[in-house]
């Protein structure tokens, strides 16, 4: 039967093609540090492609090879296809996100990262779960030089929520809200944010491999409509000083079968005080439990940790709250099906699909080993002194990739989810990234010492 889906699945695919005339298919996938390498095929190989993937050298993505074991298959999964809706006659182009095969032991490559996710998402569903995310996209759209190349000059002087008439960021927005919806994704909002020149786009709670595969796609189509208008689209944690850094906040929960074969939301409890379910709050455990160690990863770059300062909306400090946004995990008021949990201190920049599967492997393990939370704290952590928070048993998150890195490397639990390959790969190009940041000299260094040492 599951054999008959995919045949049938295929089938569609190529109709599809063959009807809306597509004359390139853009094969995709990430690498471990979440970004996106892609072959493209003339719409006339898409069928061997489907079949028998398309060869690529692994020894020259990050991660994933050594020079003397690189060939790999990049095999299409034929429920991510889209049609870009932007691309028009010879040029029109589809896309999917492929799964990574390793050709001599003839199954799925053990680094790749969407296998990691599939894994986790597998043993949560055979506990009778699946894993909810929404996550909230901020980027930053800057002026373009005459060269065509980025510059630091924001595309407007807005704020939170500003409405304004004939602003060139509203139509990039609102640009990219009409394809999105087009290609499927289901776009919640989109606004400006608090800082000069940042923006936000907000999709619909999906499974969380639909959305981890749509996180490649919307960046990609945000930079893509952001050039088409003179502009440049960063997703770089922290661009410019002084101001708020982007974040991508997800949000989570696990569904379930209920009596009637409909689903439910595991984390909501009518009885409850708060109507959060014992589940909901040990899976917050889980979270808040390996917070430390998995932050590498969901704030992956030197430049990531410029932006978990305190005094910008980042989370510093490992604790959740309901109300208040200083902290680690907040709980939006929504209950019923909306009842979730928000993780804030992920980036956009780094791998989504090893970003959820330590999400909810973290969760998972919160709920095996039934971890409770310390008392939620609604006052904001930035503004306590040291002391206070070392009263409270408030813990702080690692304040660079380095000591990052420490963690990462000395975790048995991201060694379980994640697998040897991907930590080792992971470690040596993230150490290295490291070291380099450390040797430079900036010029604050030179402003403030050269003279006077």
């Amino acid at each position: 039967m599951a054999a008959r889906s995919k045949k049938a699945k295929k089938e569609i695919v190529l109709e599809t093609v063959k009807k809306q005339k597509i004359g390139f298919i853009d094969l995709q996938f990430t690498d471990l540090q979440g970004l996106v390498k892609k072959v493209s095929v003339p719409a006339s190989k898409l069928e061997d492609a489907l079949e028998d993937g398309v060869i690529f050298d692994g020894s020259s993505v990050d991660g994933y090879a050594t020079i003397n074991e690189s060939d790999f298959r990049a095999v299409p999964d034929p429920d991510t296809f889209l049609v870009y809706p932007w691309t028009q006659g010879d040029m029109k182009t589809a896309s999917f996100i492929c799964n990574i095969v390793d050709p001599e032991q003839g199954k799925q490559f053990e680094g790749d990262p969407r296998y990691r996710l599939q894994q986790q998402l597998q043993k949560a569903y055979d506990q009778g779960y699946d894993f909810m995310a929404g996550p909230e996209f901020e980027f930053f759209l800057f002026h373009l030089n005459d060269q065509g190349n980025p510059t630091l000059n924001v595309c407007d002087q807005w704020g939170y929520f500003d409405q304004v008439p004939h602003d060139r960021s509203e139509l990039v927005r609102r640009q990219c809200t009409v394809y999105l919806n087009q290609m499927g994704f289901d776009v919640e909002a989109e606004h400006h944010e608090v800082a000069a020149g940042q923006q936000e786009i907000d999709l619909k709670y999906n499974n969380a491999m639909i959305i981890a595969d749509r996180i490649a796609q919307i960046k990609f189509t945000i930079k893509t409509v952001a050039r088409m208008r003179g502009m440049h689209a960063s997703f770089m944690p922290k661009p410019l000083r002084d101001v708020n850094g982007s974040g991508m906040h997800v949000h989570q929960s696990l569904t379930g079968k209920n009596k009637k074969n409909g689903t439910k939301n595991i984390f909501y409890d009518p009885n409850s005080d708060d109507g959060l379910s014992d589940k909901a709050m040990y899976y917050m455990g889980g979270l808040l439990t390996h917070a430390k160690e998995t932050t590498a990863v969901y704030n992956s770059y030197v430049n990531s940790y410029k932006r978990l300062s305190p005094g910008f909306e980042a989370p510093v400090y490992v604790a959740w709250a309901n109300k208040n946004r200083s902290a680690l995990v907040r709980v939006p008021s929504g209950r019923g099906k909306a009842t979730r949990l928000e993780l804030r201190n992920p980036d956009p920049a780094g791998n989504p699909y090893m970003m959820f599967a330590l999400m909810l492997a973290s969760g998972m393990d919160g709920m095996k080993k039934k971890i409770i939370p310390a008392d939620p704290i609604e006052t904001d952590l930035f503004k306590m002194t040291h002391a206070e928070r070392k009263k409270k048993g408030i813990d702080s998150l690692p304040g660079n990739l380095g000591h990052s890195l420490e963690l990462f490397r000395e975790s048995k639990f991201i060694k379980q989810v994640l697998g040897d390959h991907i930590c080792h790969h992971f470690m040596v190009k993230k150490k290295r990234e490291w070291d380099k940041y450390r040797m430079q000299v900036t010029q604050w260094e030179i402003d403030n010492f050269l003279a006077r040492l």
